[in-house]
């Protein structure tokens, strides 16, 4: 594994290991993050909120971060929204679930597949995500705790809820503030409850904007007080863990990579997807068994102060995407994966997508993207 990724990943639980640990507690079992027994548990994810953003600013977020002890944080990788939110809703790396990237290249049918928004023909969300998530499994295996999703309205029907989602009653709320009194009234309707409660307004404004704008503190505030209002609320059996699924850098115009088409950095390349600071290529088929390894060097030898380049095979053995890796999934993958270490975004010369006008970018391996907050509040708290 890379020494960053590495780095990032030592020592700290993933997403995927937050909803085991709060089915643990509701079992009244220990797991790995020593949580007390509760009734309920309530799963805050706030969209694009990174550790190092919630520490550089933490006068805006007092409530939200009165009892955070900087060292509790989760790793999140890929770091984007579709893998981040599904290793947390199956319990499983990104490796196993298969949404490994807001795009990949779907060598079957030939085509880009967006994961976020492009839902279609030829793309299930009942088979395309590979595992069931903890809802499902609490609802067929006769739980007497309830699964509820509260979530953003736009969301209810879209492609990500039903393959990520799948299996929890799926409650509204057009705001943060919302959205936690929906939560409350739901906590107050089923006597034993598991909660996912999503907030995306701070990763809207990050991208938009910028995470160090005057609009994301906004968000930030916003969120300090709906979280506020949520502590307040709970009863005392009730514990609730708040996570990220990424964290977010801000990058200029300036500072987008292009490749000219016919560069020798595209020679043998059908297809480029991913996110702009994670882009996997994808090589044409029948290509020589060296390609992969031959084209890594050429962007090494390119681009390698930049990024850090590994082919797929690499990325596999060296556990990028988790311990274990479906099959499928690594047919996702692609040949060549370029990761961003530095402030840049890469683009082909031709690509005029929407994503250069934004400014906060995440999906790479570095620490302000991978690691993310965990912060323990209501019965968790330490």
């Amino acid at each position: 594994m890379s020494s960053m990724l590495f780095s990032a990943a030592s020592g700290r639980p993933t997403l995927s290991d937050v909803l085991p640990n709060s089915l643990a507690s509701l079992r009244g079992e220990t797991g790995s993050l020593g949580l007390p027994e509760t009734r309920s548990v309530v799963v805050m994810l706030v969209d694009g909120l990174g550790a190092s953003m919630l520490r550089a600013r933490t006068g805006h977020a007092r409530r939200l971060t009165a009892d955070w002890r900087k060292k509790d944080t989760a790793f999140s990788f890929p770091s984007t929204t579709v893998a981040g939110i599904t290793s947390l809703t199956t319990a499983t790396r990104a490796g196993e679930h298969g949404l490994l990237g807001y795009s990949l290249f779907d060598r079957a049918a030939g085509v880009i597949r967006n994961q976020l928004s492009g839902w279609g023909d030829g793309m299930d969300p009942a088979t395309w995500q590979l595992r069931r998530t903890i809802f499902e499994e609490l609802r067929d295996g006769g739980s007497e705790v309830q699964s509820i999703v509260v979530g953003m309205p736009q969301y209810r029907d879209s492609g990500l809820t039903h393959a990520s989602l799948r299996g929890a009653l799926y409650l509204e709320g057009g705001t943060m503030q919302e959205r936690v009194e929906v939560t409350l009234r739901a906590l107050d309707n089923h006597p034993r409850a598991l909660i996912y409660l999503y907030n995306a307004e701070l990763d809207q404004a990050g991208h938009a904007h910028g995470w160090e704008s005057d609009a994301w503190l906004a968000r930030l505030e916003e969120l300090d007080a709906a979280f506020d209002g949520l502590a307040r609320g709970v009863d005392a059996g009730t514990g609730i863990l708040v996570t990220a699924d990424h964290g977010m850098i801000d990058i200029p115009r300036h500072r987008q990579i292009d490749v000219d088409d016919d560069d020798p950095l595209f020679d043998g390349v059908l297809a480029m997807a991913g996110e702009p600071r994670l882009r996997h290529l994808y090589l044409e088929p029948g290509s020589p068994a060296d390609a992969a390894g031959e084209l890594r060097d050429r962007w090494t030898a390119s681009q390698g102060t930049r990024a850090t380049i590994v082919t797929r095979q690499e990325a596999v053995s060296e556990g990028w995407y988790g311990p274990n890796v479906d099959p499928v999934a690594a047919e996702r993958i692609g040949d060549v994966v370029v990761a961003a270490t530095k402030g840049v975004t890469f683009y082909a010369t031709s690509m005029q997508s929407g994503a250069r006008l934004v400014v906060g970018q995440h999906g790479s391996i570095t620490p302000e993207e991978t690691i993310v907050p965990l912060i323990r509040a209501g019965a968790f708290t330490r």
